[in-house]
């Protein structure tokens, strides 16, 4: 089965895989609006790499769930 289609599946069955995805696409939203600063102040810096942190975190718990769920089957 294709990521993707799995991707589909869990996001409609699984809360846990849901969370996770939102999760990492508000990590996402929030880098962008950092990047579009012109300038970071130290805190900024700081927050940015936690962000992208938790981020990695987030992608590494997907992927973690994609594959148990192709095991699965």
């Amino acid at each position: 089965m294709k990521e993707q289609k799995i991707k589909e599946i869990l996001l409609k069955r699984n809360f846990d895989f849901k969370k996770a995805v939102d999760l990492h696409r508000e990590c996402e939203e929030k880098l962008e609006d950092l990047k579009n600063k012109s300038y970071l102040s130290a805190e900024e810096e700081i927050q940015e790499r936690e962000i992208k942190k938790k981020k990695l975190s987030l992608k590494d718990k997907i992927y973690q769930m994609i594959s148990e769920y192709k095991n699965s089957q």
